[in-house]
């Protein structure tokens, strides 16, 4: 274990260091809008256009890439970042602080895209559970560190944001003086999108909703927990303790969701999750600080597990050779349900009381109750390799689609979302340090046949998983 964390240790502490600056600045801007009486409107749609960035931002991503080699795309885009953090020091005017939050997602999924691409690029097939375990640690492990040092300052001025920039600053360092060889550069795989859509619409749902409830999560928590009387210290551990728990309770989820029938257990945990919401619906109840953050851990525990659940259930009911293209996917569906989360708590709150960021959550587990039911699965797309292994995976969506290469599930040399694309090979310069062969990764798209994506299994009845 030390020496597979020596190995990578400098990709992992650039992912840390940036995710610590972007914890802290997430939660630092929904604490500083509302102590300035800013709508909850606001604060829902500077998370949602963030990640409306991250998930769109691949494409632009991967051109940066291409163009001119990963280690000067992580430099750029770091430096773009940074700006993006400092500039909300000078202006206050919320117009454009979207626009800066939206370059700031474009510019940080290119920062994972290279982090990961590399990652993906100088790891042995036997070591890729391994290797996507510690990259899911640090990344947390990050954005609990960040909201935490939230508590170093106990007033919400420009402070915070310097500290955040430092953060994004430094994370070039480890990249900047690695000795590690740069990665191939990489060409989007296009993809089949109705294909997944039908064949695993069910997983589809849970990992829609699993991102409402993310995305309203990091934008709307804080103000609830600000409202609920707690300092900006408290609410920071309150936020930091629902991420630890989420990241703590994956494995002894996994070691279930192995052995039990895993739509059966998406329903209970949505149920769980429902039931616990209802005392925090705002009923005039009083809860201390402790109990708030015993709260917090048991909704970590069961929204943020959501996601690998969603995508264990859906690779199996999807052959081997599709499953890049279905991590892809869910990466999409899952960030679009991170854009539409913030929005609607943030109406609700705005409209009637901050108490409804909790109805919210009650109704967003409702509808997966309601949807997700054992009845509906008919198994006849079962994989031969089903049930598949769980497979821990990250609750900050803060990473890119390439994070697929890393999943110990997919077969990255025989998954035909590794196609090679025809596409003139960009000019290798000698003195460039940076230029190295195309290869092929895991994009947002996937081959261009005109067969609709029929491939091995395409022909069989379709699943509602």
């Amino acid at each position: 274990m030390v020496q597979m964390i020596g190995a990578f240790f400098s990709l992992y502490l650039a992912t840390l260091l940036l995710l610590a600056g972007s914890g802290l600045f997430n939660t630092y801007m929904g604490l500083r809008l509302t102590s300035q009486s800013v709508s909850e409107v606001w604060v829902g749609g500077l998370i949602a256009v963030y990640y409306l960035g991250l998930v769109f931002g691949a494409r632009i991503g991967h051109k940066i890439i291409i163009r001119v080699g990963h280690i000067r795309a992580y430099a750029a885009t770091a430096a773009i970042v940074t700006i993006t953090v400092l500039v909300l020091a000078l202006v206050d005017n919320l117009w454009t602080w979207l626009g800066f939050r939206f370059v700031a997602g474009i510019a940080m999924v290119t920062q994972f895209m290279v982090l990961e691409s590399w990652l993906n690029e100088q790891t042995e097939n036997h070591q890729r559970g391994r290797v996507f375990a510690f990259y899911m640690v640090f990344s947390s492990c990050g954005t609990v560190l960040g909201q935490l040092s939230l508590t170093l300052f106990p007033t919400l001025d420009y402070r915070p944001l310097i500290f955040a920039a430092m953060c994004s600053a430094l994370c070039l360092v480890p990249i900047a003086l690695t000795r590690r060889l740069h990665p191939a550069l990489q060409l989007p795989a296009p993809l089949q999108v109705k294909y997944y859509m039908a064949r695993v619409p069910l997983s589809l749902t849970v990992l829609f909703v699993a991102g409402t409830l993310t995305g309203a999560f990091y934008g709307l928590a804080p103000v609830y927990a600000l409202h609920q009387g707690l300092s900006n210290s408290q609410v920071a551990v309150f936020l930091a303790a629902s991420v630890a728990t989420g990241l703590l309770a994956q494995w002894p989820l996994g070691w279930l969701a192995d052995r039990m029938n895993r739509v059966l257990m998406i329903r209970i945990s949505a149920m769980v999750l429902l039931l616990l919401a209802v005392p925090l619906w705002g009923w005039g109840w009083t809860f201390s600080f402790t109990a708030l953050v015993a709260f917090s851990c048991a909704f970590g525990a069961l929204q943020f597990t959501l996601y690998p659940l969603g995508a264990a259930f859906a690779n199996d009911n999807v052959e081997q050779e599709r499953r890049v293209g279905l991590s892809a996917i869910l990466y999409m569906v899952y960030g679009l349900g991170a854009c539409v989360g913030p929005l609607v708590a943030g109406l609700l709150m705005r409209e009637l009381d901050s108490s409804m960021y909790f109805v919210f959550v009650s109704v967003c587990a409702a509808i997966l109750v309601l949807v997700i039911r054992p009845q509906r699965v008919t198994g006849a797309n079962l994989t031969e390799d089903a049930p598949t292994h769980f497979v821990a995976m990250s609750d900050s969506l803060q990473s890119s689609n390439v994070v697929a290469a890393l999943d110990p599930r997919v077969d990255v040399e025989h998954d035909v979302s590794f196609e090679p694309v025809e596409e003139a090979e960009p000019p290798v310069e000698e003195d460039d340090p940076d230029a190295a062969p195309v290869a092929v990764d895991a994009g947002l798209a996937g081959d261009e046949d005109d067969d609709g994506g029929n491939g091995q299994g395409d022909t069989r009845r379709v699943d509602p998983g």
